[in-house]
């Protein structure tokens, strides 16, 4: 959505924090069932080895609970209305929450002034975090907003002496034209993902209840050009740029783009400088979004043209470019009647295999609202709870490994974008592994397959590797070797901790993926690396010693 202004004022804030009569959540209270990381496995989520579906909703203002002013735990935060709502979340089956972590104003602003962060509006979303832990919801931070509420990317043009505005904002997104905007950008996103929670001790990066992070609201590069707006050549290269600074400083989580699938060829929307395909083929994107209103007198969508739209973002992000599909917004307005619409749409999501969806909005009882609210009590949460379930049911089984997906006809993806220092993890070993396979494996040893699969752009690929456990027990730690056959050097890694020497690789498992599951359970790595000349797979893998089947 365009434009989210705030629910509240000032003066309610205040009201609300002083006639609160609800306790907020203790430290201990705030340790939940939440543990392990979500993780990509081939087109699906999965946790903890088995795939995760899921159904959530959209909160984007729960940062200003409270009254921006004062003592940080009982005047500038609300932590009751915070414990309230994450409770009304939870009784109606939101399992996973996007929402902002944004904003450039006074009030309740992250960082109000050009490179400075404020604590208090950070300890406010240090509890926000606890509170959702303590409700078994999963949280989508979003790191910027492309539109002008809270400030968002026009008020860092504004610290640039740049204008912003359509097109004029478009500069945000080319270093050439605004390199300061990458720097603040940058200096943001490592702020945020470093802080340490003042409440569990846990570093943003390193907290389990983040479900993944979202590089911006809805971001676009249009009318620069006729050829941007159908290439989206100049924000692939930020999408590359941030996502692997992201991934450099935090690998445990999982990174969205935020967009909206606005494109002609869809039929929704124009051609925006940001194709659904094309960026999302990023190799630091681990899945791709979409946002469809279709009752907006733009679009005037019938309920049959919404599932096939829907239905279209789906198989091109399963069968193109492989990764799983999250509907980040989406809901009804004007005359159409939402409960029968969402009880087709939830259905159709879920025979389409869809993998997560976020209805748009769902304020608390003391917000206003518009034609897009949904609070307690509505009719439509019925038909919600239902697909949750459902969801929650679909939930648990083995991720098969997915094929190959198609190369898109989009344009070569960009080059090496400027990274961060030493963005992928490569501690000193504490012995030297032995990726050779082992002639004579020991009868312990679990039997494994191998699917390595790149996307490759002559300079340079990545690789999804999924291993499958054949044993009829779990391995519980693993390493993965094998040896290149060309000069492919790995340059990052996610979900695994790689090192190289020479042609040799060893991929241990990350803290939170080491056991794998018996009888076929998976788990997924990846890596990016370069080369010259050719780029032959690897011809042999192993598994704790133990040699794989690779396919």
């Amino acid at each position: 959505m365009r434009r989210r202004f705030r629910p509240v004022h000032l003066l309610v804030s205040l009201v609300l924090a002083l006639a609160a009569g609800t306790v907020a959540l203790s430290h201990s209270a705030a340790q939940a069932a939440i543990s392990g990381f979500v993780q990509r496995c081939g087109v699906h989520f999965c946790l903890n080895g088995r795939t995760y579906y899921f159904a959530g909703a959209n909160t984007y203002d729960v940062f200003t609970y409270g009254g921006s002013y004062g003592d940080t735990e009982t005047q500038y935060m609300d932590k009751a209305r915070i414990d309230a709502h994450m409770a009304e979340l939870q009784a109606d089956k939101v399992s996973v929450l996007r929402l902002w972590m944004f904003s450039h104003e006074s009030w309740h602003g992250f960082e109000p002034a050009k490179g400075v962060y404020n604590d208090q509006q950070f300890a406010l979303f240090d509890y926000v975090i606890e509170s959702a832990k303590a409700h078994d919801i999963r949280l989508i931070p979003v790191f910027e907003n492309y539109w002008e509420a809270y400030g968002g990317i026009d008020t860092r043009l504004a610290w640039e002496g740049l204008s912003g505005g359509h097109p004029g904002r478009a500069v945000f997104f080319d270093k050439t034209k605004c390199p300061g905007c990458f720097t603040q950008y940058k200096n943001y996103v490592s702020y945020a993902l470093n802080r340490t929670n003042h409440y569990s001790g846990v570093k943003y990066k390193d907290e389990p209840a983040i479900f993944a992070w979202e590089l911006m609201n809805e971001p676009r590069y249009q009318d620069v050009s006729a050829d941007e707006n159908k290439s989206g050549a100049t924000l692939r290269k930020w999408v590359d740029e941030m996502g692997a600074y992201v991934k450099g400083i935090d690998p445990n989580h999982l990174l969205g783009t935020g967009m909206e699938g606005h494109e002609s060829r869809y039929g929704f929307g124009g051609d925006e400088g940001n194709p659904f395909v094309y960026i999302h083929q990023s190799p630091y994107v681990d899945f791709t979004s979409a946002h469809p209103y279709p009752n907006a007198g733009w679009a005037n969508l019938t309920l049959d043209q919404t599932k096939a739209l829907i239905g279209r973002w789906i198989s091109d992000s399963h069968d193109v470019v492989g990764k799983p599909f999250f509907m980040g917004e989406f809901n009804t307005e004007g005359n159409a009647d939402r409960v029968t619409w969402w009880t087709q749409l939830y259905a159709d999501f879920e025979a389409r295999d869809g993998d997560g969806s976020a209805f748009w909005w769902y304020p608390d009882k003391n917000a206003g609202g518009d034609q897009h609210s949904v609070k307690s009590g509505d009719p439509a949460l019925a038909v919600f709870r239902a697909h949750s379930a459902r969801m929650a049911a679909k939930s648990g089984g083995t991720p098969s490994p997915s094929p190959s997906p198609t190369r898109s006809p989009s344009p070569s993806p960009s080059p090496s974008p400027t990274r961060s220092p030493s963005p992928s993890p490569s501690p000193s070993p504490t012995r030297s592994p032995s990726p050779s396979p082992s002639p004579s494996p020991s009868p312990t040893s679990p039997p494994c397959t191998v699917t390595y699969q790149t996307n490759d752009w002559g300079s340079g690929f990545t690789a999804d590797v999924t291993i499958a456990n054949g044993l009829g027990g779990p391995v519980d730690g693993w390493t993965l070797a094998f040896a290149f056959a060309g000069n492919q050097k790995i340059t990052n890694a996610w979900n695994g901790v790689a090192t190289q020497s020479g042609s040799q690789v060893t991929v241990r498992n990350a803290s939170w993926n080491g056991v794998i599951g018996a009888n076929g359970g998976t788990v997924s790595v990846g890596f990016q690396a370069s080369y010259s000349g050719s780029n032959p797979a690897p011809a042999a893998f192993t598994l704790n010693g133990a040699p794989c089947v690779r396919r």
